[in-house]
């Protein structure tokens, strides 16, 4: 660091050069451009969701009455092929009873295709295979049958109770898998740039000390026009569902390191749009304006080009100067 002390402000003239400089007459502490190897950050914010593509809608395929319910109460754990509802269902009944005489016939008389039929119309009524294989096993037809978990996960709506009465194609229940689920982050329009280089994605929520790993899935294709932003989705694994849905999320984002010039940014300065710093002069106590451009490393660093690693700037009392350039018309 160099550190000069100066009385007042003036604009000179460099002999020769015709190129205007100023000269402050203030402590200055200057700084030098640095070659530093880092990785770009970026910090947005979001909700967690339940990943849509794990989402199942439980629905009759039959109308029937509830004799009785399993999955009595919402979020619920459950497991796939767990019996959500034991039920009562005449179109169900008769359909297994069709089967069974099938079965019996084909003793006496060779029948395939009659059994084959009679068979497709379960599974198309959404008889479990399991319980197929108990009406030939033991020759009955039972009056009830089971409704089953298509998928494990939990219980995230349910529409009927004990005793209900329900009908074809109602949606009985909702089941939501959450090993893994889906971070919705808002990035601004300016981002997008710097988005694209992001490679590693880190999710953190309050309360959680687990830091999460995130996959970058998709930019949705549609802007919120009222906050400028743009919804990010990423995947996220979340095998003991530590992450609930709708929690308020910070995402950290990065690229891979690479080798940067940077300023801190107390040495740069944004004027109409483009960046300035101040560099040394060539005699004592001259600080020059130029214009670099500037990108964001992290909160306290710059990335900077059109300068030269070791080019010496000022890194303080830059409203000062900015104020005197200003004032003569430096930029």
């Amino acid at each position: 660091m160099k550190h000069l002390l100066l009385l007042a402000f003036s604009v000179l003239l460099l002999a020769g050069e015709n190129k205007i400089s100023v000269s402050q007459l203030f402590g200055v502490k200057t700084v030098k451009v640095q070659k530093q190897t880092s990785a770009k950050v970026q910090k947005n914010f979001g909700f967690v969701k339940a990943d849509e593509s794990s989402r199942y809608v439980v629905s009759a395929r039959f109308g029937g009455y509830v004799e009785v319910l399993y999955a009595d109460s919402l979020y619920k754990e459950v497991k796939e092929g767990d019996i959500l509802a034991k039920v009562y269902s005449p179109e169900v009944l008769r359909a297994k009873e069709e089967y069974l005489a099938a079965l019996k016939f084909d003793t006496i008389r060779k029948n395939t295709q009659m059994v084959a039929s009679a068979r497709e119309k379960l599974t198309l009524l959404n008889i479990s295979n399991a319980e197929i294989k108990e009406i030939e096993k033991t020759q009955t037809a039972s009056a009830f049958t089971n409704i089953r978990a298509p998928k494990s996960g939990t219980v995230f709506a349910k529409s009927i109770s004990n005793l209900d009465a329900f009908n074809a194609k109602q949606k009985l229940f909702e089941i939501v898998n959450l090993d893994s689920v889906w971070v919705e982050a808002r990035v601004h329009q300016k981002e997008l740039a710097e988005l694209s280089q992001m490679d590693a994605f880190k999710v953190n929520a309050i309360g959680i000390e687990q830091t999460f790993h995130a996959k970058k899935e998709l930019l949705y294709p549609s802007l919120d026009t009222k906050e400028a932003t743009l919804t990010l989705r990423l995947s996220v694994a979340n095998k003991k569902h530590l992450l609930k849905e709708g929690m308020y999320v910070t995402l950290n984002a990065s690229a891979k390191e690479q080798a940067f010039l940077t300023l801190p940014v107390s040495a740069v300065i944004r004027k109409n749009g483009a960046f300035f710093v101040f560099a040394v002069g060539e005699y004592e106590g001259e600080y020059e304006p130029l214009e670099v451009e500037a990108s964001i490393l992290n909160a306290d660093t710059y990335i900077v080009s059109g300068l030269e690693e070791g080019t010496e700037v000022v890194n303080n009392a830059l409203f000062l100067m900015d104020s005197d350039a200003q004032i003569n018309g430096l930029y």
